[in-house]
């Protein structure tokens, strides 16, 4: 039932090569030890489904990193952000769980995720169901998955649209009717500055007969919280108004928790047919905010609204794998539901715009009385999405091998954001809502067609030739309202409505656009297999992401980017297979890039205001240099920047005045540091007949990143130093039994991975200097020092 059940520089290393030896050398002396002596075995195969036909790793002409099942645990992998910092080509921003912006080898350029803008450059794969969404990465509790695959570069012609600079699919364990089996797993955790956290987690799977098998899993965790909401006061210029944050103090206030399931039934017809329907579902509540404010003490902030968020979702997915004659088909179907509500302050935004601008002025009651101009958001947002696939493939066996399919998605995203303003008169309030200032209340639906192939042909025994393709139509439309009443304003919102409510919930209608557009994406790939454990190959692909809608009626809509990739790579093994060494150097032309910033009213806009070039490498290095002891490491170095001025206005690439040059030709791209790399050292033994025991420890090292693209706007935000961190951990399995201590972030780095304002840099971010204050910045840092005991037991 072989479709059911997938098989699975510098100072800074010369530093973690002390720390692994350190903690291998009391291992290596004990007297009962039996592994010391022996000769290495070599390195494990690992299958993947990389190019959607499978394959070993070593075999698969791109730049692929894999964590399988064991890998993710020995890694204390169960988040996004556990494992995204072990994937050299990758670097993320986050303001907290389900909100990751993710981008592989330096595309970015700032983009800020908002709702009506851009779509990402990386997919996120769950199975074979895409799962990408516009405001966030989906958060899956990593248990019982088989692996993540990480492809770096474009993926276009097999992936799509939103696979425009690289894909991470994370792939689950499927049901076996081989056997039954069954683990569970607890955990107990403490974080410095913070309390005290947990996991309980586990699965069984259930052979029905020799062909049909049951896999559920289940999950709860308890991450907990170490940002301290402290007490503080501010007066609104204008009014005179005092604000408190006394109602929302609190110590550790950003604690999560996670509950979820999987189960999956796998059914095989026959010797050719298999079904495997799966529903997976979580609800992640985060209460609080993951920031701390640049002008207090580490871990503090001063928030004066309430602030919380849920992540709700579920998906129901159908494979089906059969063979037609000599073909192999795959139709893979997926329908996905999300709700990400939550609360958030807005008060900074109301403060430094009374304090700069008066605008406290506005806000009055029945009685024209002013009132306090705190703000803040109340956002309700729906997203759902189907995608359909159907594919063929050719005998993998013979010298010519085809692979054909078509794809379909349509994903809908129902967008609700209340900026209340609490007893504003009548006049002021948008109609329909309670207190609202401004309401957005729109509907955005983005659908993408795609025929898609590959052709491999082997020349010669040692030399392939590969060709594919994807046509594409995308069609993208956003409808609805946004804006102000009649009484606040009298160009914006209700007084720009041309209609009735398109949207429920909303009062009339001020935006109605699509924009679509067809093309077509190449890939050529040569691959030489020098030897059995050796071949090198060279690639061009392209990858793309549609355009879309630009909610202000005077900008048009934005067209899609273009990315070009030109690869040199080389998948090698040596000492009999105790060494892997694999690598690419590459350079990407990125065209018409799209950039999205903050406007007036704090609207984002978004414009293919340039272009740009990455040039960099990627290592990685797998070593057994003795039984039980390996080291691993990787790394990437991305020279990434501007090749033409970085222009406000579109229209005016490459011939663009000096006074909306935003950023000249040369800049360095945002978000990416030019190098990154970990190193992974960990050594088994065993104890008597039946304690393998183990140690580990884990080393990454980022470096500096820009803060922002836009050459002022650098200046206000400033730039995000390097930063490193180190794991460690030790342990043992005996019988069924399972035990392991780890500390993750062991000498408690405070590295910075994102950072945000809550409106435009040059208003909140205060350059001037304007209020006593400061500007308000917010910097996301990783997780402090988290000590854990983690116990098993497998049925």
């Amino acid at each position: 039932m072989k479709s059911l059940k997938d098989r699975a520089t510098g100072s800074h290393l010369r530093n973690l090569l002390l720390v692994t030896t350190a903690l291998a050398l009391p291992a290596a002396a004990g007297a009962q030890t039996q592994t010391s002596a022996a000769a290495p075995e070599g390195i494990s195969d690992i299958i993947i489904t990389a190019t959607k036909t499978t394959q070993n790793l070593q075999d698969v002409p791109i730049s692929v990193q894999v964590f399988d099942t064991q890998a993710l645990s020995n890694l204390q992998v169960q988040s996004f952000n556990d494992y995204v910092r072990f994937l050299p080509s990758v670097t993320y921003q986050t303001s907290g769980p389900g909100t990751a912006k993710v981008y592989f080898r330096g595309v970015s350029s700032g983009e800020n995720a908002n709702h009506s803008t851009s779509q990402p450059t990386v997919g996120i794969y769950l199975d074979e169901q895409p799962v990408t969404t516009i405001s966030g990465a989906v958060d899956v509790h990593m248990y019982d998955i088989a692996r993540v695959e990480a492809l770096a570069g474009p993926q276009g012609t097999l992936f799509g649209s939103s696979s425009m600079a690289g894909t991470i699919r994370i792939i689950t364990n499927k049901p076996d009717p081989s056997k039954f089996s069954a683990s569970v797993d607890a955990e107990l955790n403490s974080v410095t500055d913070g309390g005290m956290g947990g996991v309980l987690e586990g699965y069984v799977n259930v052979p029905l007969s020799d062909r049909v098998a049951v896999r559920a899993v289940g999950w709860y965790r308890k991450d907990a919280g170490y940002i301290d909401n402290i007490f503080q006061t501010r007066v609104y210029p204008t009014s005179g108004i005092e604000a408190t944050t006394a109602p929302y103090v609190k110590k550790d206030y950003n604690d999560v928790e996670t509950i979820g399931g999987r189960i999956a039934l796998g059914i095989e017809l026959d010797d050719n047919w298999t079904i495997t329907p799966t529903l997976m579902g979580q609800k992640q509540k985060a209460n609080g905010f993951f920031g701390e404010e640049t002008i207090l003490p580490h871990r503090q902030v001063a928030q004066y609204n309430p602030e919380w968020g849920r992540d709700e979702w579920f998906q129901a997915a159908l494979t089906v794998e059969g063979k037609i004659g000599n073909w192999d088909l795959v139709y893979s179907g997926g329908y996905m539901k999300r709700k990400t509500p939550g609360d958030s302050d807005y008060s900074d935004y109301a403060y430094f715009y009374d304090s700069l601008y008066g605008s406290g002025a506005s806000f009055y009651d029945n009685d024209d009385n002013l009132v306090s101009p705190n703000q803040y958001i109340q956002s309700r947002p729906r997203y759902k999405r189907q995608s359909h696939e159907l594919r063929l493939t050719s005998a993998q066996d013979k010298p010519v091998r085809a692979l054909v399919g078509l794809f379909y998605q349509r994903q809908q995203n129902d967008i609700e954001e209340h900026y209340i303003i609490d007893d504003i008169a009548d006049d002021l309030v948008v109609p329909g809502t309670d207190s609202n200032i401004w309401l957005t209340k729109q509907r955005r639906i983005d659908r993408d067609y795609a025929i898609f192939g590959e052709l491999a042909w082997d020349i010669t025994e040692q030399l392939t030739l590969t060709g594919g393709a994807r046509a594409y139509k995308y069609k993208n439309s956003l409808v609805g309202f946004f804006g102000y009443s009649a009484g606040y304003s009298s160009r914006t919102g209700v007084a720009a409505c041309f209609g009735p409510a398109e949207v429920d919930g909303s009062p009339c209608t001020n935006l109605d656009k699509t924009t679509s557009d067809t093309g077509w994406l190449p890939k050529v790939n040569l691959t030489y297999k020098v030897t059995d454990d050796a071949l090198v190959y060279a690639t061009y692909s392209q990858g793309f992401r549609p355009g879309g809608i630009n909610r202000r009626g005077t900008l048009p809509p934005y067209q899609s980017d273009q990315l070009d990739n030109f690869e040199l790579g080389w998948k090698t093994s040596w000492a009999d297979n105790t060494i892997r060494f694999n690598g690419a150097v590459y350079q990407l032309n990125w065209k018409d890039i799209q950039f999205s910033a903050l406007g007036e009213n704090g609207l984002t806009t978004v414009a293919n205001a340039g272009d740009g070039r990455i040039r960099g490498f990627e290592l990685d290095l797998t070593w057994v240099p003795a039984a039980g002891f390996t080291l691993s490491g990787s790394s990437s170095f991305n020279d990434a920047k501007l090749t033409t001025d970085f222009c406000s206005v579109a229209s005016l690439q490459g011939n663009c005045p000096a006074d909306l040059v935003l950023a000249p030709s040369g800049t360095r791209l945002p978000d990416t540091p030019r190098f990154k790399a970990n190193v992974i050292g960990r050594y088994e033994w065993t104890i008597g007949d039946s304690a393998d025991m183990h140690v580990q420890g884990a080393f990454v090292y980022e470096g500096e990143r820009n803060g922002d693209l836009r050459t002022e706007t650098r200046q206000i935000v400033g730039d995000f130093p390097s930063y490193t961190n180190v794991d460690i951990s030790a342990g043992f399995t005996q019988n069924n039994w399972s035990v392991e201590l780890y500390a993750t972030n062991l000498f408690d780095s405070k590295g910075i991975t994102s950072r945000s304002v809550q409106c435009g840099e040059s208003v909140c971010g205060d350059p001037e200097g304007v209020t006593q204050s400061g500007g308000i910045f917010y910097n996301y840092t990783m997780r402090p020092r988290t000590i854990g005991l983690k116990a098993g037991y497998r049925f």
